[in-house]
């Protein structure tokens, strides 16, 4: 008996290493299509050729209208500010929004995902959009960290900033976000697991996900392009989205006004992350949103909007 035990075991053990092994490529993998020529030709909005690759962005409202630039969060590309744009524009703002590499519908490239390349990517499409004026700078999350990185490296570029719970202090990554970190394992895990811990993420971004089917059915969309997963992970790796505390500080310096929106039940960047911001950015006025998430811009933008409206057009 004891024998057969030690014989199962034998035999056992290589098989469930050999399924481990494999396990990966027995799961669909929603990065099925290159996001070449072809690709851009059949999808909407613009994109322009910059040092590290393609941008998708959108310009939208009066050609004279006071520039503002949005810039999206973590994982989900520029549809994030669907509900904000019309606003803006009806309020007679000139609004761009793009898509962060790795993102949406820009490139992937092969690079480390640092914060000077998305430092670069702004300054350089702003450059060869000529747009040479000072922007209002509204950033979510992740985004809201750009803006500030690039408000602190280029102070003369920014009029004003609104922050919806920017990253650059303490974040609550997952479990698995942490782990894709590490070099074997975090491959591994991207591709056994990483299509359905991004989408529980998004889930766990909104305050009620099941009002929000369309947010997530058109996250998908950029999930089907070779190299998302891959952008997120050495984004992981190469940007510290909990520290970046002096680049805030450089930038709260400056005198220019800066909003910020935070909702209080956001379980992805935490509502106590807001007093660290102020701290470090003395001028910064603060608009808390009791029953909100992470996602404001989308979820709560008939509560926003005003607000943001109002902020940017003072003393314009």
């Amino acid at each position: 008996m004891r024998l057969q035990r030690q014989l199962n075991l034998k035999y056992s053990l290589p098989l469930v290493l050999v399924l481990i092994l494999v396990l990966p490529y027995l799961i669909p993998d929603r990065e099925s299509e290159p996001l070449d020529e072809q690709a851009r030709h059949r999808l909407s909005g613009r994109f322009i050729q910059l040092s590290d690759g393609y941008t998708h962005y959108r310009l939208e409202g009066p050609e004279e209208g006071l520039p503002v630039v949005l810039v999206h969060g973590f994982s989900t590309p520029l549809f994030n500010w669907d509900h904000t744009v019309p606003v803006l524009v009806q309020a007679g703002f000139r609004v761009l929004r793009y898509d962060l590499y790795g993102r949406g519908f820009s490139d992937r490239p092969h690079l480390d995902y640092t914060k000077d390349l998305f430092s670069r990517q702004l300054l350089e499409l702003l450059n060869v959009l000529n747009i040479n004026r000072p922007v209002y700078l509204v950033g979510l999350s992740m985004g809201g960290a750009v803006a500030v990185i690039f408000a602190a490296r280029h102070p003369e570029r920014v009029g004003k900033l609104a922050l919806f719970a920017p990253a650059g202090f303490p974040v609550n990554i997952p479990l698995t976000g942490k782990l894709v970190r590490l070099p074997v394992l975090g491959s591994y895990l991207l591709r056994a697991v990483g299509d359905r811990s991004l989408i529980t993420s998004v889930r766990k971004a909104l305050y009620a996900p099941d009002k929000h089917t369309e947010y997530i059915s058109k996250y998908k969309e950029q999930m089907v392009y070779h190299g998302y997963k891959r952008a997120l992970a050495s984004t992981l790796r190469h940007f510290n989205l909990s520290n970046q505390a002096t680049e805030f500080k450089k930038a709260g310096l400056h005198p220019r006004p800066v909003k910020l929106f935070w909702g209080r039940s956001d379980r992805i960047v935490p509502f106590e992350n807001s007093t660290r911001v102020i701290a470090a950015m003395p001028r910064a006025t603060l608009e808390a949103l009791p029953a909100a998430g992470h996602v404001l811009p989308y979820e709560n933008a008939a509560q926003v909007n005003p607000v943001l409206v109002a902020f940017l057009e003072a003393g314009s």
